[in-house]
């Protein structure tokens, strides 16, 4: 893997394989809503096209970065999510960071949503696609000098070239202790919870990727399932992912 970690603000041409990260929180809430039981996550550009997305479509859910808004059904807290009853619903997201990433690189062929809590499938997928060439990290927050968005894409880069066995305590201190950690502890940030800052640290909590692609005009958002049993493009126990 040859990893290349770049802001939003750097992002060049159509990266082969993009890897979006948004530790604080858009895909810490995302793992959880896919967890709880979403079906899919439609990723918005603005908030006024996410409630039109939401319009679109009856049973949708709406949420957004903030304090509550009319129109919006949730807030981008894990803490908050995590007892959602939203087990069978389309979410429509959109935040501050971490889908406006996703959508920047909406034309490559491969897509990764990713924060600490899916980290190990991220890298195992990784691992096992197998394919050469440029892994380029989206580091989303603070204009890609987000510590925790950046600690986060190294642990995975590391994992995913060289497999289990990759010390994490460093990667999760740096984000522990990052502004955005900072802010969501002291309140500064609005719309969050005082456990949002653990929720975000929890090493692999849940056992899938998060892949994203358009489908008909929208980006799209999905639970990967990933074999623990991959470790490499010709090792054995590869599985082929669908």
């Amino acid at each position: 893997m040859d990893p290349r970690f770049v802001g939003i603000p750097e992002l060049t041409g159509v990266p082969r394989i993009a890897v979006v990260i948004d530790v604080m929180r858009a895909f810490t809430v995302a793992a959880w809503a896919f967890s709880r039981g979403v079906e899919k996550i439609v990723l918005a550009a603005t908030e006024d096209e996410a409630l039109a997305l939401k319009e679109h479509r009856p049973g949708r859910l709406a949420l957004k970065d903030g304090a509550p808004a009319a129109g919006f059904d949730l807030v981008n807290s894990p803490a908050l999510l995590r007892s959602a009853d939203i087990g069978g619903r389309t979410l429509v997201q959109k935040t501050t960071a971490g889908t406006v990433g996703a959508l920047a690189v909406a034309d490559a062929p491969l897509i990764l949503c990713a924060s600490f809590v899916v980290a190990g499938p991220t890298a195992r997928l990784l691992r096992g696609a197998g394919v050469p060439g440029p892994v380029t990290f989206v580091i989303t927050g603070e204009d890609g000098r987000a510590e925790e968005d950046l600690a986060c894409a190294e642990y995975i880069a590391r994992r995913g070239a060289t497999g289990a066995g990759v010390g994490a305590a460093p990667y999760l201190d740096r984000a522990r202790n990052s502004r955005a950690a900072a802010e969501l502890s002291t309140g500064v940030r609005s719309g969050s919870h005082p456990d949002d800052v653990a929720l975000c640290l929890e090493l692999d909590r849940f056992p899938f990727a998060m892949t994203a692609r358009r489908e008909d005009s929208a980006m799209v958002l999905r639970p990967t399932t990933v074999p623990r049993t991959v470790v490499g493009p010709r090792g054995p126990g590869k599985h082929r992912h669908h």
